[in-house]
């Protein structure tokens, strides 16, 4: 049989499928997306959840005039391979290839670039309105889940469109409810009824007759409470309904005629539609059904078996973050545990199971966490936050004026700081200690390995204020983990390598690459020392500007963009002791959005590798001491 996928070179070409055909498109799309992902790794079970409802979508709109947004993002495989992008798919978060996301850059079809949770109906709304001011008619739909609608933002969009009563679809993917076949009908009935046009001039003609008679409008009062109170009893989005939006469903989300048939009722109504659509996270691949959470974002795979390929070597930082935290908890029970909507990918999984009572997971609602971290911290516990640092973002002003402004003893346990890899320019960790270290009383903290990073987390538990510590993403070095914890002193960085003729000045996951690239230069005879930093803020002043002062030549090594990150640290530290006749060289990131592609791919793009540190250090002029020292002669002479 020809394969239906390989004739589908834009939405278009799904138009003339019969619903036989449909069915069969939805079963080759899933191995396409199973066989890829075993490869390149990515998110499998949510995109295998929204097949049907992708290509229903797709029959009933038409893209790139009508304009479909993607909550997050994560759920667009379907969508990439429906709008031209089966020849580039096995590309898929591959540096070069296809984005993992929806990128406007990437197909006129992707409307909207997301990566973060929680804006789709802001941006629809945002759409929907300047279609309106342009004269224009065309269809706005955001897609979310019911995850990002545990974010607030979601629902202040949805407040001001049903305030605004503009025209525009929101369709809810709901992938946590089952589907009983009596609710589901007797809401697709009202669903039909409501949408009817006689319905909305019956209603008009019933309240234009009730007004005309003797206290007609208490009877139009108490007929309308009537109907309140039994759209509560029979109608199950009556909180959707409150904020303005007729609500349509729940229906089947693998049923493709029944989603085509909701959205196509969908777009006769007038004012914002909200189209609750269930479906099942990871449908028709076993592994990703029963493990859904496991499967949501997985590295390459056996598709036969589905048990994943776990590459070799020391414990990851999000392991040992997520144990030490059980081991501090248990000295101390003050110590609680929030995570927004991540428990596993922050490692908090290990709190949860040994203190479920002193484990918050609050949804996907950064903000919520670190206000009510505050709360607690302000109540006499010590609450860690453990968010990945591209969402620490999310949550900048309740970090400022609820923790550190009140100078409060959160924790946060920044994950996935640095680059990140595969995921992209939306999660990349690269910014966190440029919007972190203008911030009064806030200490900043990055190991050097997974060792270290213990010792900081048991600093910054016991420290009487907030501490920010980032780490990155992926295994340690393979350090053996300490026995003990113990406090480090606040603001003392370490000498981990003697020099005289360059000073290498690192933090965080650099440090090693420093000390790497300390001894491929002593091997040409140009001593470096090394300097672990440890802390962004405050810097250890007394050791940094003896080291600077002595050997002038200074190289500052950093995962993060160079604009106001911890180089510029440095720069000011220099500046402010009036030092002259300092050589120094800033490596980092530039002012620039990095790409998706493998961690080690994108460090050697930008020299944050041993070898870029020694390129670094002999482009920039540094020589041997005695070779120094001699030229000196020679020039006197």
């Amino acid at each position: 049989m020809d394969s239906l996928l390989k004739n589908i070179s834009s939405p278009k070409d799904i138009k003339s499928l019969n619903m036989k055909q449909l069915k069969g498109l939805a079963h080759e799309i899933r191995d396409v997306i199973i066989q890829t992902v075993s490869q390149t790794g990515g998110h499998l079970a949510p995109n295998l959840g929204v097949v049907e409802l992708t290509i229903a979508l797709h029959r009933v709109f038409e893209t790139p005039q009508d304009r479909l947004i993607w909550d997050v993002g994560h759920q667009s495989y379907v969508h990439k391979l429906l709008t031209g992008r089966l020849e580039q798919f096995a590309t898929l978060r591959q540096y070069g290839g296809i984005s993992g996301f929806p990128k406007p850059g990437e197909s006129i079809h992707d409307a909207f670039a997301t990566g973060h949770s929680s804006t789709s109906i802001s941006a629809a709304l945002g759409m929907a309105l300047t279609r309106d001011l342009k004269g224009e008619n065309n269809s706005v739909v955001a897609v979310i889940g019911d995850g990002s609608m545990t974010g607030g933002m979601a629902f202040e969009a949805m407040n001001h469109a049903g305030h605004l009563r503009t025209n525009m679809i929101v369709v809810l993917n709901d992938n946590e409810m089952s589907i009983a076949p009596n609710v589901g009908a007797l809401s697709g009935y009202l669903s039909r009824l409501r949408t009817d046009p006689k319905y909305s001039k019956g209603k008009d003609e019933i309240s234009d007759l009730l007004q005309k008679l003797p206290h007609g409008s208490k009877l139009l009062k108490l007929a309308d409470r009537l109907k309140d109170s039994l759209k509560y009893l029979v109608v199950p989005g009556m909180l959707f309904e409150e904020l303005g939006f007729t609500y349509l469903g729940p229906v089947d989300g693998h049923d493709i005629k029944a989603v085509i048939t909701m959205l196509q009722q969908a777009k006769t109504v007038s004012g914002p539609v909200l189209v609750h659509v269930l479906t099942k996270k990871g449908k028709g691949y076993q592994p990703a059904e029963q493990n859904p959470d496991s499967y949501h974002g997985v590295g390459p795979f056996d598709p036969d078996t589905g048990v994943v390929k776990k590459s070799e070597g020391p414990p990851s930082y999000t392991e040992v973050f997520g144990k030490t935290l059980v081991q501090l908890a248990k000295e101390d029970e003050r110590v609680i545990g929030i995570t927004a909507a991540m428990p596993s990918g922050t490692g908090l999984n290990y709190f949860a199971k040994e203190f479920p009572k002193r484990y918050f997971d609050v949804g996907i609602a950064e903000q919520h966490a670190i206000t009510m971290a505050a709360g607690m911290a302000a109540s006499g516990y010590r609450p860690v936050t453990a968010i990945y640092s591209t969402f620490m973002q999310r949550a900048y002003d309740q970090l400022l004026h609820d923790v550190c402004m009140q100078n409060l003893p959160v924790t946060f346990a920044m994950d996935r700081g640095g680059l990140v890899g595969d995921d992209g320019p939306t999660h990349h960790g690269v910014f966190d200690l440029s919007f972190l270290r203008n911030v009064p009383n806030l200490i900043i903290m990055s190991p050097k390995d997974e060792a270290e990073l213990q010792h900081m987390f048991k600093t910054a538990v016991f420290y009487d204020g907030p501490v920010a510590i980032r780490y990155p993403r992926g295994n340690g070095v393979g350090v053996s983990l300490a026995e003990s914890l113990k406090c480090l002193p606040i603001g003392r960085g370490e000498v981990v390598r003697e020099g005289t003729d360059v000073l290498l000045l690192a933090i965080g996951n650099m440090v090693q690459e420093a000390l790497k690239a300390a001894e491929s230069l002593s091997a040409q005879g140009i001593e470096a020392a090394v300097i672990n930093a440890r802390f962004a803020k405050p810097l250890d002043e007394e050791l940094i500007l003896n080291y600077v002062k002595r050997i002038g030549n200074v190289v500052t090594i950093e995962e993060h963009v160079l604009a106001g990150g911890f180089g510029s640290a440095v720069l000011e530290l220099i500046e402010s002791a009036e030092l002259t006749d300092i050589k120094i060289k800033r490596m980092g990131i530039p002012d620039e959005f990095v790409e998706h592609g493998t961690q080690d791919i994108l460090r050697a793009n930008y020299n944050l590798t041993s070898n870029g540190i020694v390129d670094t250090v002999l482009k920039n002029g540094v020589q041997n001491t005695k070779i120094r020292s001699l030229k000196a002669v020679l020039k006197k002479r």
